[in-house]
């Protein structure tokens, strides 16, 4: 994930950010088992989204901290 789709995430609403994060999930769900089965080459992509789910993982809970505090935002 470049710098300008991290920020990007921050113009997401929470909503928005879960679709996507349940999207990533489910893509790391197929690279693992296409590990486990042989067919993946490229072993890397799977640490890279492992770190973009954290990723939105991240923003989601930044989100949910602001409003915490400062209300709905």
């Amino acid at each position: 994930m470049k710098r300008k789709d991290v920020v990007a995430l921050h113009d997401l609403t929470v909503d928005e950010l879960q679709k996507k994060a349940r999207e990533v999930k489910e893509e790391l769900f197929n690279l693992r088992f296409q590990l486990r089965t042989g067919h993946l080459s490229n072993f890397s992509t799977v640490r890279a989204i492992r770190r973009d789910y954290a990723r939105i993982l991240t923003v989601i809970a930044e989100k949910r901290t602001a409003e915490d505090k400062h209300g709905a935002a």
